[in-house]
């Protein structure tokens, strides 16, 4: 995702992101399901949040379509709008560079 990510490094059964906005983050692998298609992750160590569990599935959705679906469980409550910015702002640049 060009620009909203800039930069992962891969860990042992984790990633550290960092993002275009400067945040970074340690987010452990919490399952991989190729077969659904489907990621989940959790992130530990933020000074921001204190729970960030997420997933995202990739469903089909009608001929040569294709939908993500991004959920994400955090706490505190105050992080939502913030997180849900990032959401939208990643599914965006997903959505774009992918058409191309």
């Amino acid at each position: 995702m060009p620009g909203f990510v800039v930069d992962t490094r891969l860990e042992d059964g984790a990633r550290v992101v960092t993002f275009g906005n400067g945040l970074v983050a340690r987010e452990l692998i919490v399952d991989v399901d190729d077969a659904a298609r489907r990621l989940a992750w959790a992130v530990v160590g933020s000074p921001r949040l204190t729970h960030h569990n997420a997933s995202m599935q990739v469903v089909a959705d009608g001929e040569g379509r294709s939908r993500v679906i991004w959920i994400a469980d955090l706490l505190p409550d105050a992080s939502a709008g913030t997180i849900a910015g990032m959401i939208e702002q990643g599914l965006a640049v997903m959505k774009k560079t992918l058409e191309r």
